[in-house]
């Protein structure tokens, strides 16, 4: 079995919101604890709605956001606040916009040059020789070296993205909806390069995503997030076939499907999400599932042990 090159335990990212001079600051449970493992050559999708705190989970992976408690390790060591700068070349992000992500006042070969400038004392002629290699990985051309961001599709930025990510080498890739920004037609094509690079390069991907079509597509194991907290984990095979937790069978119900006499029964929520800042005791989905008893309302479930688990006293499927 291959060894995770990343592990996180309790993974928690709080905000203080509001306060004043006789107020005290309201606490925003982002996320409110998440464990996960990370392995060379496989994928982990994070899905969920918006504001379930999946792109929060990126940055602190990518070390843009320090979590509030709980632990991240990177090879077996204890990634710290002071040891960023050093461990960031380890773990890169590729972001959601590609237009807004590159310097438009800079060309392509300056800006895939820049984590090389800043991170190592690599010459100027290997730096410029790394560039123009990793462009040519990512299906560029060589005369795109020169151009700006203005001057490419939303794809080839995302490509440009991609190969600065990839500039450090590193083992790690955080990918937050690398995909969602681009037309239907790009999209395929750019999720076919990253699984290309993946095998040949033996990345791992923690990938980040709304998308359910998406994810069944690049996913090797999958969280199902809700109001920060994770609500069913498993294998993408096994959690597709039979989903356990009401709010991944909702999810699944909303995928549009391409066999139109496919039987297909949406399931529509009823009632509001709840706000992160008052998030109801005993299980936060509760208030918006068809099963909830009086031990919903009261306690709150926790993931199991096993391959593929819940966070439900009356899952689905078992």
């Amino acid at each position: 079995m291959t060894t995770p090159v990343m592990h996180a335990k309790a993974l928690q990212r709080h905000y203080e919101v509001g306060g004043g001079l006789f107020r005290k600051p309201r606490i925003l449970k982002a996320v409110g604890g998440v464990d996960f493992d990370v392995t060379p050559g496989k994928t982990l999708a994070v899905v969920g709605e918006s504001g379930c705190g999946k792109s929060t989970l990126a940055r602190m992976v990518a070390m843009i956001e320090e979590p509030t408690d709980g632990t991240l390790t990177l090879d077996g060591k204890p990634v710290r606040r002071e040891d960023w700068a050093d461990l960031r070349q380890s773990v890169q992000i590729v972001f959601q916009d590609p237009y807004g992500s590159l310097n438009p006042r800079q060309r392509v070969g300056t800006i895939l040059m820049e984590p090389l400038v800043i991170n190592t004392d690599l010459p100027k002629a290997d730096r410029e020789a790394k560039a123009r290699e990793m462009l040519n990985l990512v299906g560029l051309r060589p005369e795109h070296f020169d151009r700006y961001p203005h001057m490419f599709s939303g794809g080839q930025r995302q490509r440009i993205a991609i190969a600065r990510a990839l500039m450090l080498d590193p083992k790690v890739l955080v990918l937050d909806e690398p995909v969602s920004a681009l037309d239907l037609s790009i999209q395929s094509a750019i999720l076919n390069l990253l699984l290309e690079l993946q095998e040949r390069l033996q990345l791992a991907y923690l990938f980040i995503s709304h998308d359910l079509s998406v994810v069944r597509h690049v996913a090797d194991d999958v969280i199902v997030m809700y109001l920060g907290r994770a609500v069913e984990k498993g294998p993408k095979e096994a959690l597709f076939a039979a989903p356990r937790h009401p709010y991944t069978v909702a999810l699944l119900s909303a995928t549009p499907q391409a066999d139109p006499v496919a039987d297909k029964k949406r399931i529509k929520l009823k009632g509001e999400l709840p706000s992160p800042l008052a998030i109801p005791d005993g299980c936060p989905f509760a208030p918006r599932c068809w099963k909830a008893q009086d031990k919903c309302r009261e306690e709150l479930p926790l993931l199991g042990e096993g391959n593929h688990t819940a966070a439900c006293f009356f899952p689905e499927n078992v």
